[in-house]
């Protein structure tokens, strides 16, 4: 079995099309195209016209790749960025007519639900009780259970574009009282959530997300062409020096930075203030870094519930769909390994 997943979110439109062997799916392709869809939402919540057509584009782009590659269901899926935005509504009618996808819109307590659900299957149930973070461009998610399940799954706006848009705005150096002003809100903000975290006392904290696999590339950790089964690990003293270290640069300098992308180089202070906050507030001092998240989880999940309908959306069947295989290729046809949407100034990544 053949099955893909489509993650439309606050930076990119990520395809990843897994071969499913022995109930566990195994990454075959990974296809993503940037539409930095965060760095165009205004200042009220709504996503312009045009970032919306770029978004269209690439969802468009994503399930021909999909059909290409004769995969069995397309699950799409967008993000906190659409999913809060003002006008989302006509943001999904868009992708709709100009894709033919309809995306899901996924609540945040879901997403969480569903990362630790794949954190949970990686680490094993040897980890004992485990905690769940998750950065992303539009939300925070954090997560706790002692078993395959969570416990409880909360999902906050404390992600690193939105955070970067209200509290550090441009690409120069942060100034110091907006750093202040955005430590205390996210200080605050994690109040309650933290304290349930810290009663729980959990054995094992797991971290999903490209922004901590980059700001652990940044501290040290293994770069990402040495592969998912290095161990990872990511400290609270050494992501508070990377506060200091990011929040000393421009965007572009941060970009020079190891495992710091270009395309989240203006976001990685807020995530940086994110995290480290989130682990001082938590009483974490160490989070072990893990490759599967929301699109894993969502896959693990289609798996587990065997035929029921669980998805909150169209799960596209597309078997036998698109072009047949190039020659000599058997089953997966020659695709690129990113989506051509033009050239998108800032999409390389040094991890």
């Amino acid at each position: 079995m053949r099955l893909a997943v489509l993650d439309a979110g606050s930076n990119s439109v990520h395809l990843l099309i897994s071969e499913v062997v022995g109930g566990v799916p195994l990454p075959a392709h990974s296809l993503k195209g940037p539409v930095h869809l965060a760095e165009h939402v205004t200042t009220d919540g709504t996503v312009p016209p045009e970032a919306a057509r770029r978004l269209a584009a690439a969802v468009a782009q994503a399930r021909e790749q999909a059909g290409r590659w004769r995969c069995d269901r397309l699950f799409a899926y967008a993000t906190a960025v659409v999913r809060d935005a003002a006008n989302r509504d006509e943001v999904l009618e868009t992708v709709r007519a100009g894709s033919g996808m309809r995306l899901a819109v996924l609540p945040g307590e879901v997403e969480a639900e569903l990362t630790f659900r794949a954190a949970r299957r990686w680490v094993g149930l040897q980890a004992g009780p485990m905690a769940l973070l998750d950065i992303g461009g539009g939300s925070l998610e954090v997560a706790f259970g002692r078993g395959a399940l969570p416990d409880f799954a909360f999902s906050l706006p404390l992600g690193a574009g939105r955070l970067t848009r209200e509290f550090l705005p441009g690409k120069g150096r942060p100034r110091p009282e907006a750093l202040r002003e955005l430590r205390g809100y996210v200080r605050t903000s994690l109040k309650d959530v933290a304290a349930r975290v810290r009663w729980e006392e959990p054995h094992t904290v797991v971290a999903t997300s490209r922004m901590f696999q980059q700001l652990a590339r940044l501290c040290g950790a293994a770069p990402g062409r040495d592969g998912p089964f290095v161990a990872r690990r990511l400290a609270r003293t050494d992501l508070k020096e990377a506060v200091r270290q990011l929040s000393a640069l421009t965007a572009a300098e941060r970009a020079e930075l190891p495992g710091i992308s270009a395309a989240r180089c203006r976001q990685a202070p807020a995530g940086a203030v994110v995290a480290h906050q989130a682990m001082k507030s938590m009483g974490i001092d160490r989070v072990a870094i893990c490759p599967w998240g929301l699109r894993e989880g969502v896959l693990l999940r289609h798996l587990e519930q065997g035929g029921h309908d669980w998805w909150p959306g169209p799960a596209l069947r597309l078997a036998n769909a698109g072009a047949d295989p190039a020659p000599g290729t058997g089953t997966s046809p020659r695709v690129p390994r990113r989506l051509s949407l033009g050239r998108t100034p800032g999409d390389s990544s040094r991890n």
